[in-house]
């Protein structure tokens, strides 16, 4: 059957026509030919260290540390969740973005490999990933972190893990709590029953036949996560969340997932910054250097540039 054709900007080409195929055999091939990008360790402004952390269970995950030179300390510090449907590694353009992201907010990026799917489901990549938000926490000091100014974002499956860890610690009642948490077309309702989810069943780089083709792999056994850990916009609460930059694409069956706990999150009393982006599809800023990829990065920049300052 022939795909819909969606009034995509041509900007984002080739990946505006790219699907990735699912099934399991392909995301286990995928998992193994995904390397770090050499590029990370040969930026002059940046120092990078890689660091074994403990994550959940008595597993370590790797985290690589990103340090602007000439950084004052304590910095500020972000830690970066990346995505890739809870089963594949970070794509070239995810540490692309958390060099620029330590460069131009001049902070500290810590950026985490948590464990995939389907060798590791939920609640594995949940809670590495609040494991890492701890132990940046926890060892801030010897970091050069301000234990005040820490803050998490995320795309796509990395926005789900962002909620997660924040709901995590206030939920756990953690020393550490967020100073806020950055959204980039976040993965955040496991209903399926958004108008955006009905729409867009093949619109290119993620679409709802994908979602449904990943569920079994990533979500095996719901009942072992709680509800809010897998669908965040069904929590109980949202209250006491940090404040939200949200950010969402026009053609993505993730677009209402946004929409929709932006508006929960003011309902709350939480503050909630929603950028509704056009002629965009899920993970557009693949294409890093697209005109619409450098104008939203800025804005994020500058969001977290406000919030490391209050």
């Amino acid at each position: 059957m022939a795909r819909t054709k969606y009034p995509i900007s041509k900007e984002f080409f080739p990946f505006n026509q790219f699907t990735p195929p699912m099934s399991r055999r392909f995301v286990m091939l995928a998992q193994l030919g995904m390397k770090t990008p050499r590029f990370l360790w040969k930026d002059p402004q940046l120092h990078v260290q890689s660091q074994m952390i403990p994550g959940y269970q008595g597993a370590e995950i790797e985290v690589f540390i990103l340090t602007p030179e000439g950084l004052p300390t304590p910095a500020p510090c972000l830690v970066h969740i990346h995505g890739g449907g809870f089963v594949f590694e970070g794509s070239s353009s995810h540490y692309h973005l958390a060099m620029t992201y330590a460069k131009d907010a001049r902070c500290k990026v810590v950026y985490v490999r948590y464990r995939l799917a389907p060798k590791n489901p939920f609640p594995v990549p949940q809670e590495d990933c609040y494991a890492a938000l701890c132990w940046v926490y926890d060892h801030a000091e010897e970091l050069g972190i301000n234990r005040e100014r820490i803050g998490i974002c995320g795309d796509s499956a990395g926005g789900t893990l962002t909620v997660t860890s924040c709901m995590m610690a206030r939920d756990r009642h953690a020393p550490v709590r967020p100073l806020f948490q950055l959204l980039v077309y976040p993965w955040l309702d496991d209903r399926n029953v958004s108008d955006s989810y009905h729409r867009f069943t093949d619109t290119p780089m993620w679409n709802s036949t994908l979602s449904k083709k990943v569920g079994p792999l990533i979500n095996p056994s719901p009942s072992a996560t709680p509800l809010a850990y897998r669908s965040p916009v069904e929590a109980d609460s949202l209250a006491a969340l940090p404040p939200a930059y949200v950010e969402v694409a026009e053609f993505d069956c993730l677009h209402d997932d946004g929409v929709l706990y932006a508006q929960l999150l003011e309902k709350a009393g939480v503050s909630a910054e929603l950028h509704e982006t056009r002629g965009t599809m899920h993970g557009f800023d693949t294409v890093f250097h697209a005109p619409t990829s450098q104008a939203m990065i800025k804005k994020r920049v500058a969001y977290m540039r406000k919030m490391f300052d209050t």
